[in-house]
C-alpha cells in the first residue's frame, strides 16, 4: 500500500508554491515532483553530428539565470520571448505543458530529435525543458526516475532519459546539501526520486531472459538483471548465486562503478522445470558469504514447439543480448530447410515478432532484437545486431544457404529495405511490410535527417550517412526477388513509401510482387507480417551460389559495413563514404573479367572458378591486366593508381580495410572499454568520468548494453588487446592518450588543437575522432576530447548513438556551434586509405584557423 506521508514546501527563491509529494514504497522513500517551470528552447538535434542547444550552452558558459515564473528565457529567431512558465501535476504525477507548447520529446543533452521543418542553417524551437528543484537537508545518494524525457542536466551533469516512458531507468545522483536543480528535456514527463534502503540493489524491471525449452539442454542458460549502485565505492569481485528448484549456479559478475548502474549476465540451471509453466528462479548478489541484496526473476518454459527466446553474448560489447525463434513445424523435413530472418518495428520486442508467425513446415524464422524494441533503426548496431542473429540462425539451424530470406514490419520493414540492400548476397528474397526505405524522408521520435546543406563542412556530416539512402543503392536489389506488402490506408507509415519503392524498381527490376491491402492500416492483424503469399514468392526463390553469378552489379557507401558481393570486394575507396560501384562481367570459359569501377580504389577478386595456372584477361575501366592463378582457390586485389589498374597486395593492418573502416562509430565495437582521465584538473576529471558515465547510460538504454569503465592508468594494451576504446580527455588530462595516439596526426592538448597543417587555440574546442589501435587488425579508438573545460563540455552530447547520424573520422568544432551552428565547425573529414589526412577528403572553416602548422 502506498502512503502518503508530507508535502515539502520549497523556498520562495526556488518554484514559489512548487512542492513535492512524498511516498514510500518497497521500503524506500518516493518523492514525486508535482510542480515546475517550462519553456520553449531553441534547439536542433537530429540524425546527424551537428546539434545546438541554447539552455546547454547557457549551463555550460555558466550564464544560466535561475528561473522564475514569467521570465524570459531567451527571444527567438522570430523575436518572440519564450518565457518560464508554470506546470502542475495531474493525478498521475504527469508534468505537462498546455498544448502545442514548445515540442516533442526528442533530443536534448542525452538523444537526437529534431522538430521537421526546422530551418537548415537557423536554430528553431524544437523541444521544450522543464525545471525542477530539490531541497535535500543533507548530502545522499537517490535514484532519479523520469520517464517521458530525452535527457536531463543534474546540478549541471548530464545523463539519460527514458524517451519511450519504459520506466526502468533508475540514474543515481549525487545530492548536495540544499539546493539542487533539474533541468529535464521534455514536454510530458513523469519525475520521481527515490531513496533506496540498501546502497547496492539488484532490479529486475528490465530483465534479458531466455525461456526454458523442454527437452532441450538447459543446464546452463544465462539471463541478465541490473544493479544499482548508490554508494562511492566502485564495487569489484562480487558474484551472483541462482537458485532455480534447488540447483545453484555461481557468477563473477563485472565491476559496476560508483554512482552508477550496469547490466549483469549470470548462470542458472534450469534443467528442474517440469513442463510448460512459468517459475521463480531466485537471484542473490553476492559479496564473499555475504548477500548484498536477492529477488527473484520469472522463468517462463515452452515446448519445443513453440516460440521461444534464447540468449547470447554480444561481441559489440561483451553484454548479453537474445533472440526469438519460431521452430519449424515438429515432424517436418528439416534438411536443407530455410531460415527466415525477420527485423521487428518500433517498439515491438522480437519475442513477440517471433510469436506473430505461424510455423512453417519448411524453415525456422529468427528474430534479433534490434538490441531495443527501438534501438538503431537497424542501422548502426542494430545492423551488427541482425548479423550477429543470421550467423547464430545459421550455426543452429544449419539452413540451406540457398534458402536465406529476410523479411519485417514498419521500422523492421525499413531494416529489410535497409539490409537488403546493404547485403543483396545474403538473401534469396526479401519481403518489406509497411516500411519506409530511408530515415531521411520519415520523421520519428528522433527526428529527420536532413538532405542537403550549402555548408561543406555539413555536407561532409552528411556524407557519413550516405549508408543509409536506400534509395540511392536500389540497384542492389537486382539479384533479389522483392515483395512489398503494405495496407493502403496506413496512417503511421504512408502507402507512398512503398508506392515510392514500387517506382523506383519498377524502373530495372523484373522480379517484383507488390500488393496494397485494401482498407489496410498499420497493423491488420498477424497477416501483417505472416502473410501467405509472401511466404510462397519466398519458396519460389533460390539464392544463387557464387559459382553461377558472373555478373557483378554492387554499390556501397563503405566498406566497413558492406565490402562483398559475391566474388569481388570492394577493399577501399577512393573517396570514404562516397557511393563506389562495381559492374563486372565473369566468362569462365574465355578466362576473362571485364567490368567498370566507380570511386574504387582497391578490389578484390576471388577466382575460385578459373583452376590452377589459367591465363586471365582483367579489363578493367578500359585497363588491361594478365594474371595467371596460382591454386584452386586464388584471388586478385587490383589498386587504382593514376587511373591505371596495376596488380596490387592485401591491404596492411594499419591500413584502411573491411575490417577497420572508420568512421568515428566504428569504435564502439570489439567489446569496447571507456578510459577516463585522471591526470587533469578536479574539473577536467569530474567531467571525463561524467561523460564515461553518461555514455554508459546512454548506451544501456538504447542499445541493451553494458560497458567496462576504468581510469586511464588501469588501461594497458595487452590487457585490452583487440577490444575497441573510447577515450574521453586530452593529450594533458588522459594518461592513455600517448599510448593509444602518440603517432595520430590530429591532436588535442590545452588550448591548442592541431589536425595536419591545421591549429586553432583556444580552451572552447571540442573533437570527435577514430584512430586504428596499434597492434590490433581489428580495434580503434575513439576520442572524445576538447582542448579545456568549455569544450569539453560542448562535447558532452552524445549524437553518435542515434541509428543512422552520420559522424566522419574526424570532427573539431567550437564551443558556440550550440548556440550557432554549422558556422562555428572547424574541420571535418575523413582520413585516406593509410589513415593520413587528406586535403580531397576534408572541409575546413578557413576563416577559423588560428595558424598553419609548418
Amino acid at each position: 500500500m502506498i502512503k502518503k506521508i508530507f508535502r515539502i514546501a520549497l523556498q520562495a527563491t526556488m518554484l514559489p508554491a512548487s512542492f513535492f509529494c512524498s511516498t514510500t514504497l518497497l521500503g524506500q522513500s518516493v518523492y514525486n515532483f508535482t510542480k515546475g517551470l517550462m519553456t520553449p528552447v531553441p534547439s536542433r538535434y537530429g540524425r546527424e553530428a551537428l546539434y545546438m542547444d541554447v539552455l546547454a550552452y547557457q549551463l555550460y558558459s555558466n550564464s544560466m539565470k535561475t528561473p522564475a515564473e514569467g521570465e524570459t528565457f531567451v527571444t527567438d529567431e522570430r523575436g518572440q520571448a519564450l518565457k518560464w512558465q508554470p506546470v502542475t501535476a495531474d493525478s498521475l504525477f504527469r508534468l505537462r505543458g498546455r498544448m502545442g507548447f514548445g515540442g516533442g520529446r526528442g533530443g536534448g543533452p542525452a538523444g537526437p530529435g529534431i522538430t521537421p521543418g526546422t530551418a537548415r542553417n537557423s536554430i528553431g524551437v524544437g523541444g521544450s525543458y522543464i525545471y525542477l528543484t530539490y531541497q535535500s537537508e543533507k548530502e545522499q545518494a537517490a535514484l532519479l526516475n523520469i520517464k517521458g524525457n530525452s535527457g536531463v542536466y543534474v546540478n549541471g551533469v548530464p545523463h539519460m532519459g527514458d524517451a519511450y516512458s519504459l520506466g526502468y531507468m533508475y540514474i543515481p545522483v549525487a545530492l548536495k546539501k540544499g539546493l539542487n536543480e533539474f533541468y529535464v528535456r521534455g514536454a510530458s514527463v513523469i519525475a520521481s526520486l527515490s531513496f533506496p534502503a540498501k546502497p547496492v540493489t539488484l532490479n529486475t524491471e528490465d530483465l534479458t531472459m531466455p525461456f526454458v525449452v523442454v527437452s532441450k539442454d538447459n543446464s546452463h542458460l544465462q539471463g541478465a538483471l541490473v544493479v544499482l549502485n548508490t554508494s562511492n565505492a566502485e564495487l569489484k569481485g562480487l558474484k551472483i548465486k541462482s537458485t532455480c528448484a534447488g540447483k545453484e549456479l555461481i557468477t563473477a559478475i563485472p565491476a559496476i562503478p560508483a554512482m552508477s548502474s550496469r547490466k549483469v549476465p549470470f548462470v542458472f540451471d534450469g534443467t528442474a522445470a517440469p513442463g510448460k509453466g512459468k517459475y521463480d528462479c531466485a537471484v542473490a548478489l553476492m559479496r564473499d558469504a555475504s548477500i548484498v541484496d536477492e529477488t527473484k526473476v520469472p522463468v517462463e518454459a515452452v515446448t519445443a514447439a513453440e516460440q521461444y527466446s534464447a540468449t547470447f553474448v554480444s561481441n559489440i560489447d561483451g553484454s548479453l543480448q537474445y533472440y526469438a525463434v519460431t521452430p519449424q513445424q515438429p515432424g517436418t523435413n528439416t534438411t536443407d530447410a530455410a531460415l527466415f530472418l525477420s527485423v521487428h518495428g518500433a517498439g515491438v520486442e522480437a519475442i513477440g515478432q517471433a510469436r506473430a508467425y505461424k510455423p512453417k513446415d519448411w524453415g525456422t524464422l529468427v528474430a534479433a532484437t534490434n538490441r531495443r524494441p527501438r534501438g538503431f533503426n537497424w542501422e548502426d548496431w542494430g545492423r551488427l545486431d541482425a548479423l550477429e542473429v543470421l550467423a547464430i540462425g545459421k550455426e543452429k539451424f544449419k539452413p540451406d544457404p540457398q534458402h536465406i530470406y529476410l523479411t519485417g514490419h514498419s521500422m523492421g520493414g525499413h531494416g529489410t529495405w535497409f539490409l537488403g540492400a546493404t547485403y543483396p548476397d545474403k538473401w534469396a528474397a526479401i519481403g518489406a511490410c509497411s516500411g519506409y526505405p530511408t530515415l531521411k524522408g520519415y520523421g520519428s521520435a528522433d527526428g529527420l535527417i536532413p538532405d542537403s546543406s550549402n555548408n561543406p563542412l555539413e555536407q561532409m556530416l552528411l556524407r557519413s550517412g550516405n549508408q543509409s539512402d536506400v534509395p540511392k543503392l536500389a540497384s542492389n536489389y537486382k539479384p533479389l526477388g522483392v515483395y512489398v506488402l503494405h495496407g493502403d490506408a496506413d496512417r503511421t507509415v504512408s502507402v507512398e513509401y512503398a508506392r515510392q519503392m514500387r517506382k523506383v524498381l519498377g524502373e530495372f527490376h523484373t522480379d517484383l510482387s507488390y500488393y496494397e491491402y485494401p482498407n489496410g492500416e498499420h497493423w491488420f492483424g498477424d497477416q501483417s507480417v505472416d502473410w501467405k503469399p509472401l511466404f510462397d514468392f519466398f519458396k519460389w526463390h533460390t539464392l544463387a551460389r557464387d559459382s553461377a553469378v558472373d555478373k557483378v552489379d554492387f554499390m556501397t557507401a563503405s566498406p566497413g559495413i558492406a565490402a562483398d558481393y559475391h566474388w569481388a570486394s570492394v577493399q577501399q575507396q577512393i573517396y570514404p563514404l562516397q557511393y563506389s560501384r562495381i559492374l563486372l562481367n565473369r566468362n569462365k570459359l574465355g578466362k576473362a573479367i571485364t567490368g567498370t569501377t566507380a570511386n574504387v580504389k582497391l578490389l578484390k577478386l576471388e577466382l575460385d572458378n578459373f583452376g590452377t595456372g589459367a591465363a586471365l584477361k582483367i579489363t578493367l575501366d578500359g585497363c588491361a591486366i594478365s594474371y595467371i592463378t596460382r591454386s584452386e582457390r586464388d584471388s586478385l586485389f587490383l589498386l587504382k593508381e593514376k587511373d591505371q589498374w596495376v596488380v596490387g597486395k592485401s591491404p596492411e593492418p594499419d591500413q584502411k580495410n573491411p575490417q577497420r573502416y572508420g568512421t568515428f562509430k566504428d569504435a564502439f565495437n570489439n567489446r569496447m572499454v571507456f578510459v577516463y582521465g585522471t591526470a587533469g584538473t578536479k574539473e577536467e576529471n569530474e567531467w571525463s568520468l561524467q561523460k564515461a558515465r553518461f555514455d554508459a547510460e546512454t548506451w544501456y538504454y538504447r542499445g541493451n548494453g553494458a560497458v567496462d569503465i576504468i581510469a586511464d592508468k588501469e588501461y594497458s594494451a595487452e590487457r585490452y588487446k583487440d577490444r575497441g576504446v573510447i577515450l574521453f580527455g586530452n593529450k594533458q588530462t588522459n594518461k592513455a592518450w600517448n599510448l593509444l595516439l602518440g603517432d595520430c596526426p590530429i591532436q588535442i592538448a590545452r588550448n591548442l588543437v592541431t589536425a595536419g597543417s591545421h591549429s586553432w587555440k583556444g580552451d572552447d574546442l571540442s573533437a570527435y575522432f577514430v584512430w586504428p589501435i596499434k597492434g590490433s587488425a581489428i580495434a580503434s579508438v575513439g576520442v572524445v576530447s576538447g582542448s579545456g573545460l568549455k569544450g569539453m563540455k560542448a562535447a558532452f552530447a552524445n549524437q553518435y548513438f542515434a541509428g543512422a547520424s552520420g559522424f566522419p573520422d574526424f570532427m573539431i568544432y567550437g564551443f558556440n556551434m550550440l548556440q550557432a551552428g554549422a558556422k562555428e565547425m572547424k574541420m571535418a573529414g575523413f582520413f585516406d586509405n593509410d589513415w593520413k589526412i587528406d586535403p580531397a577528403n576534408e572541409a575546413v572553416n578557413a576563416g577559423a584557423l588560428s595558424a598553419r602548422v609548418p
